[in-house]
């Protein structure tokens, strides 16, 4: 295995401004070592604080990690309230060092549905470390890309109704800014894990241009190494944005 510093050298290359990641594979990594479900969940709890740590030190601005999907509700009980109570754990446990660090943290989704402690803990974070200027770590939490669309358009649709926008108005950039996300940069790269090669109603109004990159490694082995070959390959990636390639390189060159 090459070392870390050779596939990624400092400089070199175009790092994303913003990450999107898609933590799939806790339960097969469990699978495949005779253990229960809920140890693969807490492997992979583990593996996002190196995570969050390696993509602060390359430079990277925001980061927004899909924790909880809209979907994940129909997993049986037990597993959700499992998550539930890791998720719990994990914010007793992390909040204070992320903020001494200077990480901006942010839960997008619908909270009603989680109990009174969790959206009171999820709360004390975000106003624990709103003035924080360093990484912006986003967590999706009962979030679904559908819904995201949903809300905004629900937002657009009251200012209109109010007087305070004209319905011809409303253009990309208008609805774009009403998302979860709208204050923050399109995610230029996007990681899935564990093989499996979809969104899952993940960001989708935002991904529209994103690089997509997946790989077969489960989340609780992905380490550093993994996200610099991430990295990697999107610095050799040509986003071209409707252009073609010759244009691109012209612009470059300018």
């Amino acid at each position: 295995m090459a070392e870390i510093s050779s596939i990624v050298p400092p400089g070199c290359g175009p790092v994303p401004r913003h990450i999107a990641v898609i933590m799939d594979g806790n339960g097969r990594w469990a699978r495949r070592r005779g253990l229960p479900r809920p140890a693969g969940h807490r492997a992979g709890v583990k593996v996002v604080r190196r995570i969050v740590e390696a993509v602060d030190q390359r430079g990277v601005a925001a980061l927004t990690l899909f924790a909880f999907s809209s979907e994940n509700w129909r997993r049986p009980r037990t597993e959700v309230n499992l998550l539930i109570e890791l998720f719990i754990n994990t914010l007793q446990q992390e909040v204070d060092r992320l903020h001494r660090n200077r990480v901006r943290i942010r839960f997008i989704g619908d909270p009603t549905p989680f109990g009174r402690r969790l959206r009171r803990l999820m709360q004390d974070a975000e106003t624990l470390t709103q003035a924080n200027e360093g990484l912006r770590l986003n967590i999706a939490v009962n979030y679904g890309g559908r819904w995201d669309m949903l809300q905004a358009a629900r937002r657009l649709a009251a200012c209109v109704a109010a007087g305070e926008l004209k319905p011809e108005a409303i253009d990309e950039r208008t609805l774009a800014g009403a998302l979860s996300l709208g204050d923050l940069p399109e995610p230029d790269l996007f990681i899935r894990t564990g093989g499996e090669q979809r969104i899952s109603n993940f960001l989708l109004w935002q991904l529209a241009y994103t690089e997509l990159y997946f790989t077969e490694v489960l989340w609780p082995d992905f380490d550093e190494h993994c996200l610099d070959e991430a990295l990697a390959w999107f610095a050799g990636r040509q986003r071209r944005f409707g252009q073609t390639g010759e244009q691109v390189e012209r612009i470059k060159g300018a």
